[in-house]
């Protein structure tokens, strides 16, 4: 294991990081040669590749790294910079979580839809935090303490960003929030929250780019109400 930043990021990367994005990487290149590919590892495609895969090898590596068996492999298909495939895996748990664009989102064959929940009261909310520990991670305690005087039923912070948007697809979460996420942390779960019924937008409010940026995702019905309280909190 070894320190992908200065030891006081607390962001890690494995050998399994690694391999994992050779691995898939191998695969794409040996049917669509001429693609592009955007890694977060090893490989540096351009967003505005006409056809562009964006990998996560490995999301959730700190809960790889210690044994705790909630992480992912997230692929996603984008072409001309719209998402037009999204498979997230849980190798451990042997969960499938996959969307075509205009063809629904599946989780294990069974179709994927958001909840109805109106209002923060009746939601559970995810959260993330990025590695840094100043003023991103004080924003987004305060985003929770406004949340929980919304009187919601609780806040869960699981660690991977591509299956916290999988569990907003299926219901699980009202909405989810985070301050600073890359291109491969959402590009797959993206899709198949939209694909589910949900909403993704950055935490002011604008259109989900290709690139760093926060990220609110929601049911739809709860966007409007999450997206006070986390843009009222944006670390500056």
């Amino acid at each position: 294991m070894r320190s992908k930043e200065p030891a006081e990021s607390y962001n890690l990367v494995s050998e399994a990081d690694i391999k994992s994005e050779q691995a898939i990487a191998s695969v794409i290149k040996a049917s669509f040669p001429d693609h592009a590919i955007l890694g977060e590892e090893e490989f540096a495609g351009r967003v505005d590749a006409e056809h562009l895969w964006i990998v996560d090898p490995l999301d959730g590596t700190n809960n790889f790294a210690h044994r705790i068996p909630h992480f992912a492999v997230s692929i996603a298909y984008y072409r001309k910079g719209l998402p037009q495939l999204g498979v997230v895996l849980n190798p451990v748990r042997g969960d499938w979580y996959y969307a075509v664009a205009g063809r629904g989102a599946f989780h294990n064959g069974r179709r994927l839809a958001v909840n109805q929940e109106s209002s923060l009261d009746q939601s559970m909310i995810g959260c993330g935090f990025y590695y840094d520990r100043g003023a991103m991670m004080e924003a987004t305690l305060r985003s929770i303490h406004d949340f929980f005087k919304r009187n919601i039923h609780g806040i869960r912070r699981f660690g991977t960003a591509a299956l916290d948007l999988c569990q907003v697809a299926d219901g699980m979460f009202g909405a989810y929030f985070e301050y600073q996420l890359a291109p491969w942390d959402f590009a797959a779960g993206r899709l198949i929250l939209e694909e589910a019924g949900g909403m993704v937008t950055d935490c002011k409010g604008g259109e989900l780019p290709l690139e760093t940026t926060s990220l609110l995702a929601s049911n739809r019905l709860l966007h409007k109400a999450s997206l006070e309280i986390v843009r009222s909190n944006l670390p500056s």
